[in-house]
């Protein structure tokens, strides 16, 4: 039939019950005559238990350490999901990302993959075996463990699909698909059917936490398709693609991100090349930044903010404040971005006011704004996230 590459997070295997719900989902795909390679992460919460575990002995380990740590968590899944494959009597084999081949560079904790060298899978899937990968996890070149970050599997999973030229990429969650909003929070979000990879894209970059940003990218840029679905409930979900149907839907989604701490640099003397010194300094150190405002200058000073990932946000002003002498450096984590999403945008003039809109007639007070061809992205109080994501929501997508 094919090769079909299922992704499981921590949800779908956080206990036996569970487990054994993913092996007659892996199994069934495999009776209908599919070659299948299942990619899988770690438990639960066990990757917070352990980091919480590290914190207890050190918080200030190398991140070496920590990886060797936290690829322990994968180990364990995919060694009890072969467990139930073969209790069925299937033929199944487990690797880890090293024996998989995922070949990575050597940014401990955010590894980013450089090849996937796929013999060992090849000759394992000619054995007609079901091959459970652990995901989130790779080798370097000095032969140490890495891991590749927060959604790490969704990533491992489509660098799989991409190298082994697979038919399809199952990403198994906890939610039946991609979602008009956060359902939990939203009550009239609605399921996508299809949704186009820039689309996704934005999305999972901006909060939405259902697939990874830079798996949905690699998706991307190798073609491979992905399906969204539950592992919980039997149903169909929302494709990933290049190209959808048109629908009369202004925007897909409306995310929140909490993890952003707001950097304020109060004047700052207005000096040619400072923005370069300043950012290439937070390049150095893998600390990405993404909205960017800056003021006019006056009396010879301006002002920069910009925002980062709340957990950079220290490390960003230890790092300013020794670069810059006559200047104020403000870290604010109390914020949240709020985005809208859709392809749809770009050809409907009133988007970015019909936002501001619902948050004026909610009383909810704009600190920054950003606007591309496909969203617009607001940072508000964190204590208004929920209130904002609903107010906009219901202003764009009706309670029918």
């Amino acid at each position: 039939m094919g090769l079909i590459v299922q992704k499981f997070g921590g949800t779908s295997v956080s206990n036996a019950q569970r487990i054994m719900n993913v092996v007659k989902i892996v199994t069934d795909t495999y009776k209908k005559g599919n070659d299948v390679v299942v990619v899988v992460s770690a438990q639960g919460d066990t990757t917070d238990d352990l980091i919480a575990k590290a914190n207890e002995i050190n918080p200030n380990a190398h991140k070496r350490e920590l990886d060797q740590l936290l690829s322990a968590g994968e180990q364990i899944s995919v060694s009890l999901l072969a467990m139930g494959i073969e209790k069925l009597g299937f033929p199944v084999i487990s690797l880890l990302g090293w024996q998989a081949g995922f070949n990575t560079n050597s940014i401990y904790t955010k590894a980013r993959i450089k090849n996937i060298k796929t013999d060992r899978l090849q000759n394992e899937i000619e054995k007609h075996n079901i091959v459970v990968v652990a995901g989130f996890q790779g080798i370097n070149k000095y032969e140490d463990i890495t891991t590749l970050g927060r959604g790490g599997s969704d990533t491992s999973a489509v660098a799989i699909a991409a190298a082994l030229n697979a038919d399809k990429c199952q990403i198994y969650t906890d939610v039946e698909g991609v979602y008009t909003a956060d359902p939990r929070k939203v009550k009239n979000a609605i399921k996508l059917k299809e949704i186009t990879y820039d689309e996704m894209l934005e999305m999972a970059t901006l909060g939405a936490q259902v697939l990874n940003n830079r798996s949905v990218e690699m998706a991307k840029k190798y073609g491979v398709e992905l399906e969204v679905l539950s592992s919980l409930n039997p149903k169909p979900g929302t494709i990933v693609k290049e190209v959808i149907k048109l629908e009369k839907m202004l925007i897909r989604g409306v995310t929140k991100d909490t993890n952003v701490a707001l950097i304020s640099i109060l004047n700052l003397q207005d000096t040619p090349g400072i923005a370069f010194k300043i950012f290439s300094k937070l390049s150095n150190k893998n600390i990405n930044v993404d909205i960017i405002l800056q003021s006019f200058g006056r009396d010879g000073t301006k002002d920069i903010v910009f925002t980062v990932e709340k957990e950079n946000g220290p490390v960003a002003v230890e790092l300013l404040e020794d670069l810059l002498d006559d200047c104020k450096v403000i870290c604010n984590t109390d914020v949240a971005k709020v985005s809208v999403v859709g392809a749809g945008m770009e050809s409907h003039p009133g988007t970015a006011s019909k936002m501001f809109e619902a948050l004026y007639e909610t009383n909810i007070n704009i600190q920054m704004i950003s606007t591309s061809e496909i969203n617009i992205s607001v940072i508000i109080d964190s204590k208004d996230a929920d209130r904002a994501v609903y107010a906009v929501h219901e202003k764009f997508i009706p309670n029918e």
